[in-house]
């Protein structure tokens, strides 16, 4: 089975008190392996995405494809959106906003539902009561490592979807979700953190410290200012970092010829991204890419039209929308970047008539923008590297040199990749494991998870 994975690397600070308290250097691989065969992805329903939930799977197995094999079939009774393993393998099972069969009550319908794997040296003796085969220095290993990717992962689709994870019901664990009336009565993953001091406030504040200390950084000042995310990644909410005259003095340099008209518009891009949350800067050089620097060139849409992102041209022979004057067309791009970058509700009356065709949060990030780079395979333009172009237009703006997100750039430790790596899983790892793993009183519970369709 062929399948697509992600590095999403970073560092983490003395987690739960994990750790030197120097910082560590870890690399999440998250891995798209869709279990097309099972009944819940062949259900195809869809979800609005309000929370994420965190389980543990309930027996003694590290190797997430045990699950796998069990989950990827018709007659299967669960599926969860992901696994993580101790060693940094994430596997995406489902899409993210695709309903999941992962805790048997209404959370299915409303949160993602990510397992962890657990150690093999402990054994289960009723319940989600559990004791030490070894020495405890594995277990207590294999628990930090899950949870600091959890961490991670949360972390990531807490940007991609807009979520906090401090905020009331968001971030919550199976056993919270069963007390809460919105799934069925398990025990994790309290079960497993508590031995090490590890808890589910905790948890939630870990999440919103990896987002908080990764959103520095940007694409100019040096190190990159502000909004830059997950392994460097340029997060297109935020504040711009260019003022408008940098703005100005760029486009008269690639175009000296460009229209005063054009030169008078530049503050807007910031007043509408102030607006609506959206980096105006970011705005305004996806329209120098989109426009060839405001020469219209060879392009199917003019300068009249006040379109400066293409709006609207979906094939050869479009002439794409046109706006009564350039604050509307101006809004209406920014309005569209807000659709791919965040589930927030728009501040001003919609202006963009394809707003509704975008799946929300599908690309926080600049880089994302395009669709062979974006991990969903969606994205604003098909062409290869669209979102590094923008970003490449964004340092020349602040006066840097080279293409932006580079490794060389001052307070990105971190080389951002490019592009995704190819992986082949064949075969099963012959371990054993328990057809319905569970915990809590109802050892039937875990088969019966995605009841509740």
């Amino acid at each position: 089975m062929e399948s697509w994975c992600l590095f999403l690397c970073g560092e983490l600070e003395n987690v739960s008190g994990q750790g030197t308290g120097e910082g560590e250097w870890f690399c999440m691989k998250l891995i798209e392996k869709f279990l097309t065969k099972s009944g819940c992805y062949r259900a195809g329903r869809k979800i609005v995405v309000k929370g994420l939930m965190i389980h543990s799977v309930g027996c003694p197995q590290p190797r997430a494809s045990a699950f796998i094999s069990n989950w990827d079939k018709a007659d299967a009774g669960a599926c969860v959106h992901a696994i993580v393993e101790p060693g940094g393998d994430v596997y995406q099972l489902l899409p993210w906003d695709c309903r999941g069969w992962h805790c048997g009550g209404d959370a299915n319908g409303t949160h993602i539902g990510v397992e962890m794997t657990e150690p093999a040296t402990i054994r289960y003796t009723g319940g989600s009561d559990w004791v030490e085969t070894g020495d405890g220095r594995n277990t207590e290993s294999h628990v930090s490592a899950t949870y600091k990717y959890a961490v991670e992962l949360f972390a990531y689709l807490c940007r991609m979807y807009g979520l906090d994870p401090l905020a009331d019901g968001v971030v919550v664990s199976h056993s919270e979700g069963h007390r809460r009336g919105i799934a069925s009565n398990h025990g994790d993953v309290e079960h497993i953190w508590k031995r090490f001091g590890m808890s589910m406030g905790q948890f939630r504040k870990d999440i919103r410290a990896a987002m908080d200390g990764s959103e520095t950084g940007s694409v100019s000042g040096g190190n990159g200012g502000s909004g830059a995310g997950v392994s460097g990644l340029t997060g297109i909410m935020g504040k711009a970092a260019a003022m408008a005259e940098k703005m100005r003095e760029y486009v008269k340099r690639k175009n000296p010829s460009v229209a005063q008209s054009v030169l008078d518009i530049v503050p807007l891009y910031l007043s509408e991204g102030e607006a609506e949350g959206v980096r105006g800067d970011v705005a305004f050089a996806q329209s120098c890419l989109e426009t060839g620097n405001f020469t219209f060139s060879g392009l199917a849409v003019t300068l009249e039209q006040n379109n400066f992102a293409g709006m609207g041209v979906v094939q050869n022979g479009v002439k794409g929308l046109s706006f009564d004057t350039a604050r509307l067309g101006i809004r209406c791009q920014v309005q569209h970047l807000k659709a791919y970058a965040c589930l927030d509700e728009l501040r001003n009356e919609n202006v963009d008539p394809r707003f509704k065709y975008v799946v929300r949060g599908c690309a926080p990030y600049v880089e994302w923008l395009g669709i062979r780079e974006n991990p969903q395979g969606k994205g604003w333009a098909a062409g290869a590297g669209y979102g590094e172009k923008i970003l490449s237009i964004l340092k020349e703006i602040a006066g840097e040199g080279g293409s932006a997100g580079s490794g060389g750039v001052p307070g990105n430790p971190v080389e951002p990749m490019s592009g995704y790596v190819k992986v082949f899983y064949k075969g099963r790892d012959g371990v054993s494991v328990r057809t319905a793993p569970c915990m809590g009183t109802m050892w039937t519970g875990w088969c019966m998870r995605g009841f509740t369709r």
